[in-house]
């Protein structure tokens, strides 16, 4: 949780690099701490929506400038139960429209992930940290709670009695824990480099590695994935077979199946198509 310093009304808070590997990196640039706006939210949606457009984008990495990742909502625009209505449909417009980009994203977490900045990363398929970051939700410290979807997407990653735990206590959790207990998916060591680099070279090496997969497949077994969360089982294995016999429609599926009569597993050459 974090309140903005004022800053340039004409520069962007959220800028995109395309990479030649297929991989887009979008970059928090709000300083000093990256807080989550509306007006951040407002452009991490248009962003993300225009992303989840892009046929050609492999996947995703989501970073902060500067010494954090994101140090959370920004609390001057904390008010009442009005404000606080138009802060969580924020967050949920841009959370929500990461979400639903068709190919892996990664979030690549440094120096703090705190509150709204760790909601934002768990928005993420996947998440690389720094061995000297620390993630948590400390909204109860205010007497609130999250309200960028902590309650629910946190629980999904490390159970209901640790979500509660951490939504209650508030704590700051250390990189290894945070590994330890699903938050993160790696943990990266910085030595004697910058960690901001380090985090974004971490993740975009790994991005890179699922962008030269068959990407079309990761976003129908994303998608699967995500939907089946919320339904029955037999909900579940509805969609996955409705996703299996859609990806036979792709060229990837007729690539990889030639590849692999051919030469064997491991050898196919996708193109995201």
């Amino acid at each position: 949780m974090s309140e903005s310093a004022p800053s340039d009304p004409s520069a962007a808070l959220v800028d995109t690099e395309a990479l030649d590997n297929g991989v887009v990196v979008i970059t928090l640039r709000n300083p000093p701490v990256n807080s989550l706006s509306t007006a951040v939210l407002g452009e991490v949606a248009s962003v993300a929506e225009g992303l989840a457009r892009d046929a050609p984008v492999h996947a995703v990495v989501v970073r902060g400038d500067g010494k954090v990742f994101a140090a959370g909502a920004d609390i001057s625009e904390f008010g009442g139960p009005d404000e606080a209505r138009t802060v969580t449909s924020a967050f949920r417009s841009a959370l929500d429209a990461l979400g639903a980009i068709r190919r892996p994203t990664i979030a690549a977490i440094h120096g703090v992930a705190l509150g709204g900045g760790l909601e934002l990363a768990l928005a993420c398929d996947l998440r690389a940290a720094t061995d000297s970051a620390r993630v948590g939700q400390p909204e109860n410290l205010l007497g609130i709670i999250p309200g960028g979807g902590a309650t629910q997407r946190l629980t999904r990653l490390v159970g209901p009695a640790r979500a509660k735990e951490l939504v209650w206590s508030g704590r700051q959790v250390r990189a290894d824990e945070a590994l330890s207990i699903g938050i993160v998916d790696r943990v990266v060591d910085v030595g004697d480099g910058d960690a901001a680099s380090v985090a974004r070279d971490a993740a975009v090496e790994w991005a890179g590695e699922l962008a030269g997969g068959a990407v079309v497949a990761m976003g129908l077994a994303k998608q699967a994935i995500d939907a089946g969360l919320d339904g029955t089982l037999g909900d579940g294995l509805d969609r996955e077979a409705a996703a299996f016999v859609e990806v036979f429609g792709t060229e990837d599926a007729s690539t990889g199946v030639a590849s692999f009569l051919e030469s064997g597993p491991g050898k196919a050459e996708f193109r995201g198509r």
